[in-house]
């Protein structure tokens, strides 16, 4: 009975053992170069065929039927076009997501590429050029590659991946109240298994084979400003006789700039409140009755936002009474504030090292106004999105199209490290031994 019981043991601490043994970087590395072409496939398919927020309904089925035909459990319509696939290792453990969103924008594609894009959508009720001009294609396709090579490893793994394909990460369309973050979350994209951390990415003007990010704020939270000024029609000979709502327009304007340059310290944390769109008026000797603005705030702090949003709302009412016109001021979020995980940021730096090589890999870039809807995932469960550089050969970082121009064009060379960062990462979280 003794020798029974220590072959037992044996057995037991042989198992948990087994649980905690690292995936070679070799073999990830044989499994990323074997799925690498039908990555760069998938890439071209879905550059050839973008769809926009919340109609990505090819985009999805192609994605479903991958995850399906490597044994996933697989949800789709989370979020109305969202794809959750479910990998269950050979043992249990840890849960870790991964995630790629899935939209395109209305943009018409100038890259010249052999496979760009002819498509058109729907866009606020008219038909627009739709292009993948902010690498959402490079995601999915990589995203999927990651599942294919972690689907390969199953035997291996102790725990669970869960993949989030998430549709309208450039924001909600107009008429929908939540974008695809957190619509997904709200529909239960991280239940049922919940996951302990999400990870992502997003392809950047940068070196390529370069990785990048920060911990806390990395991305700034985004707030639509819609700006509706009322006054009094008349002709432009007369403008005494009427309510000026272009001279408003433009009082308006310069308080936005100033307020922001001369109210918030620049040292403390990066704020932009730009003014992009004014709409006002039909002929050019009539003053109008009414002027529509709208603009963007980045912010990375929540009480500073909270502040300048109060104080330009009541500039502007100011502004617009000394000319005896009315102002309404409406704020939307768009997403907030990207806040990388401190310490799986500092966890993570090592993995990535591994994945990118040393000396490419910055974990302490600074903060960039640009944003992102993963923000949300983050408010529900700690996680870090982190960027791949992904610039032309030969062509200088700050010069090479930025994501969102006609001409962005994102490397395919680094499409076998954003799949291999995917993997690591998830492997990596699920051998680390339970608190």
């Amino acid at each position: 009975m003794r020798r029974l019981f220590a072959v037992s043991t044996l057995t037991l601490l042989l198992a948990a053992g087994a649980a905690q043994a690292q995936v070679a970087a070799a073999t990830v590395d044989a499994a990323v170069q074997r799925v690498t072409p039908q990555v760069v496939e998938w890439r071209r398919d879905f550059h050839q065929h973008p769809e926009l927020g919340f109609a990505e309904t090819r985009s999805a089925a192609v994605i479903a039927e991958h995850l399906r035909s490597l044994g996933l459990e697989v949800r789709t319509g989370v979020g109305k076009t969202g794809v959750v696939g479910v990998l269950r290792g050979a043992r249990p453990g840890r849960v870790v997501a991964l995630r790629a969103d899935m939209d395109a924008l209305p943009v018409q594609e100038a890259t010249g590429l052999d496979f760009a894009s002819t498509a058109t959508g729907t866009y606020m009720g008219n038909t627009v050029p739709v292009a993948h001009a902010c690498g959402h294609d490079m995601h999915m396709a990589m995203l999927m590659g990651a599942a294919q090579v972690l689907a390969g490893m199953k035997d291996q793994i102790a725990g669970t991946v869960v993949f989030v394909f998430q549709p309208a990460e450039e924001g909600a369309p107009p008429g929908e109240p939540k974008g695809g973050a957190a619509l997904m979350i709200a529909e239960g994209a991280l239940n049922d298994p919940k996951p302990e951390a999400i990870f992502g990415l997003h392809v950047v003007p940068g070196r390529p084979g370069s990785v990048f990010y920060r911990p806390e704020g990395f991305m700034a939270a985004s707030d639509r400003v819609d700006i509706v000024l009322k006054g009094k029609q008349t002709h432009g000979a007369w403008p005494w006789r009427g309510v000026d709502v272009i001279a408003v327009a433009g009082q308006v304007i310069e308080t936005v700039n100033t307020l922001t340059a001369r109210t918030v310290d620049p040292t403390t944390t990066p704020t932009v409140f730009t003014i992009a769109t004014l709409n006002a008026g039909v002929r050019y000797n009539i003053i109008p009755d009414s002027a529509t603005l709208s603009g963007t705030l980045r912010t990375f702090d929540v009480a500073q936002r909270d502040a300048l949003v109060a104080r330009a709302e009541t500039a502007i009412d100011h502004v617009a009474a000394a000319y005896g016109a009315t102002a309404e001021f409406g704020v939307k979020q768009n997403a907030a504030l990207v806040f990388n995980d401190p310490g799986l940021s500092a966890w993570l730096a090592p993995v990535l090292t591994e994945a990118a090589g040393a000396g490419n890999v910055n974990p302490a870039t600074p903060p960039t106004t640009v944003a992102e809807d993963f923000s949300y995932f983050q408010q529900a469960i700690p996680g870090v999105f982190y960027h791949l550089g992904a610039s032309p050969d030969g062509v200088d970082p700050a010069q090479s199209a930025p994501n969102h121009s006609p001409e962005f064009s994102p490397n395919e060379k680094v499409l076998p490290l954003g799949v291999k960062t995917h993997v690591l990462t998830a492997l990596r979280f699920l051998e680390r031994p339970k608190d």
